[in-house]
């Protein structure tokens, strides 16, 4: 009986101390919504990539006291007027959208938000990329970070260096200890990706400071694919770290 005692109090143990699971609170062909912690969302979308098929995308939604905030739209026009309403549903008002870079997985549906006079924020570069490559354009820039709030909450949303783009940034909520690390940052098991306009030599470098910024960070969002804790900041590391010869 011992042993069977030892289990079962192990047992509980492990199931008190993980973390609840992400409680879905929305649920279209189109579009997902998690529930991460109070005041915490996920977004998840989906790009049609040739060859593959539908393929999710992330963003965040951080809310309290009656505002939000949006961190990346989703992929397109539809897909965004859709998690507007659900949000406007709540009785939120959107306060703002921070754009993560320049690619149509972070600012497709950006328009739309400008439609509904909700202000749009972006690292400078990310306007300048986005200019160039015909994409809806956010309308307040910022160089190094840029501090949101929301209620209670945070955003400190930063440039940590280039990566998958030579815009990406990262958010980091303080007080749920999570970072939203865009297409930065890999999901477990993730490959290398889309290089198009990658710097793949300064990558594992700009995530070192990330983790050195942002030391007490316990749950980290990627771009793509599911979040985990921040081991995912150092397999991102390991990915991109060229082997020594």
């Amino acid at each position: 009986m011992r042993p069977l005692f030892y289990f079962l109090v192990f047992s509980l143990l492990i199931a008190c101390s993980s973390k609840p699971k992400p409680e879905t609170v929305y649920q279209s062909k189109t579009l997902q919504i998690l529930k991460l912690q109070s005041g915490l969302y996920q977004h998840i979308s989906y790009i049609q990539i040739p060859n593959y098929g539908p393929f999710p995308c992330n963003g965040v939604i951080l809310l309290d006291q009656g505002e939000a905030l949006v961190f990346d739209s989703p992929v397109d026009d539809y897909v965004a007027q859709e998690l507007i309403q659900w949000i406007e549903s709540q009785e939120l008002h959107i306060k703002g959208i921070v754009v993560n870079h320049f690619h149509e997985d972070c600012l497709g549906g950006l328009q739309v938000f400008h439609q509904h006079k909700i202000l749009s924020y972006a690292h400078q570069k990310t306007i300048e990329l986005a200019a160039a490559d015909g994409m809806p354009l956010p309308q307040n820039s910022f160089v190094d970070s840029l501090i949101i709030s929301v209620g209670q909450y945070h955003s400190i949303n930063s440039f940590a260096g280039a990566g998958h783009t030579q815009d990406n940034i990262v958010s980091y909520f303080p007080e749920h200890k999570t970072l939203f690390g865009g297409c930065l940052i890999k999901s477990l098991g993730a490959q290398k990706g889309n290089l198009a306009d990658a710097d793949t030599l300064q990558w594992a470098r700009s995530v070192e400071h990330i983790k050195s910024k942002f030391p007490e960070v316990e749950t980290v969002i990627p771009g793509h694919g599911p979040a985990g804790s921040s081991e995912l900041l150092d397999y991102t590391i390991k990915l991109f770290t060229a082997p020594k010869t």
